[in-house]
């Protein structure tokens, strides 16, 4: 399931400008701090948040099921140029979300370009106020070993 969004049309636009500006707020830990792990040169920003978030746009116009028991994880890699500047990197991104209990689910994530920016998006189950834990690996230089990303994030269910 390949989700591009073209720009040829005012409703990919506009539906294109939703996802970015969510991603945006993702990628900065929309009310929290800025979640990323520093490897080297590299930033891998990682974020998630409950699928019923997002507009019936964007979640439309990425193929993402809006449902209060799915939640959506964003990843993406920026490159510190010499110059101060960063640039998206394409990585592979894989790993798994597991509950309290242990049970573990795969991610499968699908890459989106917008633009210059890459993001890596993943969906997967949620139970209420429950913390799950996310074991990562991504690569982002084929010459070196994938970086492990791991955190631990609780998602409440609204009723």
């Amino acid at each position: 399931m390949k989700s591009r969004i073209r720009s040829g049309s005012v409703s990919n636009r506009f539906a294109s400008a939703c996802l970015v500006a969510l991603l945006l707020l993702l990628s900065a830990g929309w009310a929290q701090a800025e979640q990323f792990e520093r490897v080297g040169d590299y930033k891998i920003h990682y974020s998630a948040v409950n699928t019923s978030f997002l507009t019936p746009e964007v979640a439309s116009a990425n193929n993402i099921q809006r449902s209060k028991v799915l939640a959506l994880l964003n990843v993406s890699v920026r490159e510190q140029l010499e110059n101060g500047e960063d640039r998206a990197v394409n990585a592979t991104v894989n790993g798994q979300v597991s509950n309290q209990a242990g049970q573990a689910q795969s991610l499968s994530f699908r890459r989106v370009q917008d633009g210059e920016a890459i993001y890596y998006l993943s969906t997967f189950r949620i139970q209420p106020d429950e913390p799950m834990k996310f074991e990562l690996d991504v690569t982002y230089d084929a010459n070196q070993p994938p970086a492990e990303v791991n955190f631990i994030q609780r998602f409440y269910i609204d009723p």
